[in-house]
């Protein structure tokens, strides 16, 4: 039985032409103009209309790295929240058992809460395996395509339908069987 072999085309570095090096040289752009390109000094004025303010870094540029960051930031108020409410209940307990420790006080706590969220969120970014699979998660997260707001409408309207209609007939037949039941048995 006979194999097929996949048959490729080659690339034109593998295909043996007779163009010499200098005339392939003058058909690449040169150096200096990838770079005014990239630069956007005007060679280009589809560059220059795409190319972003000075400094300014827009958040599709950031590609789902941004993402991280923010579940990062997120994570790390959350941890300062659960300290601050950890410290505050533990300071009322140390209150009721010595009254010289005074109310809880929120200039020692809110320090205390902030440096535990942000020691937090600076372990995780640098346990390299944590902040791979957050890097892990955004990527395959950034895949999903998410449905379009008249798919939620109407999927909602479905289920909000079917709600109703099972209720009904759910209620119906309750009675139908209770009516029946009375009937065998001589309920009132």
């Amino acid at each position: 039985m006979p194999v097929e072999e996949d048959v490729k085309p080659r690339d034109d570095a593998d295909r043996s032409d007779n163009r010499t090096d200098e005339s392939s040289r003058a058909e690449s752009p040169s150096d200096a103009e990838l770079a005014a390109t990239k630069r956007g000094d005007g060679t280009d004025p589809d560059a220059d209309a795409a190319a972003p303010t000075m400094g300014a870094i827009s958040p599709s540029q950031m590609g789902t790295i941004r993402f991280v960051y923010a579940a990062y930031f997120a994570g790390a108020v959350g941890v300062g929240f659960m300290v601050s409410k950890l410290l505050d209940f533990a300071w009322l307990r140390l209150q009721s058992v010595k009254p010289i420790v005074g109310d809880p006080r929120d200039e020692v706590i809110l320090p205390l809460s902030v440096a535990a969220g942000v020691g937090a969120a600076l372990y995780f970014w640098f346990r390299t395996r944590a902040r791979q699979l957050a890097e892990e998660v955004a990527s395959e997260m950034a895949k999903v395509t998410w449905p379009s707001r008249t798919e939620v409408t109407n999927g909602t309207v479905v289920v909000i339908f079917t709600t109703i209609v099972s209720t009904v007939f759910f209620a119906l037949m309750d009675r139908f069987w209770g009516f029946i039941t009375n009937l065998v048995y001589g309920g009132s």
